[in-house]
């Protein structure tokens, strides 16, 4: 199709300048498979031969040597079947091998190709970037899942330890925290089965992780959790906010009498959602731990989601830890 419609283009173009459309037909019938067949020489041989690996003095004389051969081809077919005045767009009658003559064939040779080729090659680039587009796509889906597994036998290898230390204390909450499990497993197995989750059913899951916790603690743990704007049609990535959840326990309670923890979601009219968490904490107890995963975990599937159109600050006042997150939402 691309071939055809030069080649009406270029009929109706000389023999409009001509004043001649048959003689345009006969010389655009000569010359176009000369055309067809150079081009697809210098794309699927030259270039992938010469240029592409780096042999840029042989294809340039490879090109020389066809454009040569081109002249002598066209100049001849265009003399037996065409007419016997082998440049008619001149002013003046031309030899063969004039060297006018040969410039204004090389240099229309030349356009053809250069056209014909650019075109070609931004189409392999536009393919060729389509498909680094989905394999990253597919990379980034993968990880993603890989780091959602990551998060959920973390999850319930702290609930069964915390469902351990009651058992040892024969505590009566234990039937309690296995509900409150129970209902967690649900939405962590079977509700969560996408890469999105809806923001209130994120908070309700919080909030099941803070009763779970204050089972096991009881009255050491006092919890505060507060919502601005709308947040029913807001979807965030699932699990995420969890892991800076369960760190307040995790350093919070180390040394301490009792953890204060405060949450906050802020819906922005920007399209954006703020996140804060502060609690409670022993300066004197470091914040690092050998084998936590959550932050780590948490920071790649930000960068992996965002890129760079997130931010997240940690800042410590005193006894307090804070930790602030703002992600783009739709």
């Amino acid at each position: 199709m691309f071939w055809l419609g030069y080649f009406l283009f270029n009929v109706l173009r000389w023999g409009s300048y001509f004043n001649d459309y048959w003689y345009s037909v006969k010389s655009n019938l000569v010359e176009f498979p000369i055309h067809i067949i150079f081009v697809y020489i210098n794309i699927y041989y030259l270039i992938p031969k010469f240029i592409l690996r780096k042999k840029y003095w042989t294809y340039i004389l490879s090109l020389a040597a066809m454009l040569a051969l081109v002249y002598l081809v066209r100049t001849g077919l265009n003399y037996l079947l065409v007419t016997k005045d082998i440049w008619p767009e001149a002013d003046n009658p031309a030899q063969f091998m004039e060297f006018n003559h040969i410039i204004a064939v090389v240099l229309g040779e030349l356009y053809v190709i250069g056209f014909v080729t650019a075109i070609k090659l931004v189409i392999d680039w536009s393919i060729e970037r389509r498909k680094n587009e989905d394999l990253a796509k597919l990379q980034l889906s993968t990880e993603l899942k890989y780091l959602r597994t990551q998060i959920q036998p973390h999850f319930f290898f702290n609930t069964l330890n915390n469902l351990y230390a009651l058992t040892l204390k024969k505590s009566d909450n234990a039937p309690r925290l296995v509900i409150k499990l129970s209902d967690m497993m649900q939405y962590i197995l079977y509700d969560v089965n996408s890469s999105k989750a809806n923001l209130l059913e994120e908070i309700i899951h919080i909030n099941n992780y803070i009763d779970l916790e204050r089972l096991r603690f009881e009255n050491r743990v006092e919890a505060e959790l507060d919502i601005t704007g709308d947040i029913e049609d807001v979807d965030v990535p699932p699990l995420l906010f969890l892991s800076f959840v369960e760190n307040c326990f995790k350093h919070g309670m180390k040394g301490t009498d009792k953890l204060e923890i405060k949450i906050n979601f802020t819906v922005l009219p920007n399209h954006y959602l703020e996140f804060t968490i502060s609690n409670s904490f022993n300066p004197e107890n470091s914040l690092e731990t050998n084998n936590g995963i959550g932050n780590e975990n948490a920071k790649r599937r930000l960068n992996l989601l965002f890129s760079n159109n997130y931010v997240l600050e940690t800042q410590i006042e005193g006894n307090t830890y804070n930790l602030f997150l703002k992600i783009p939402i739709k």
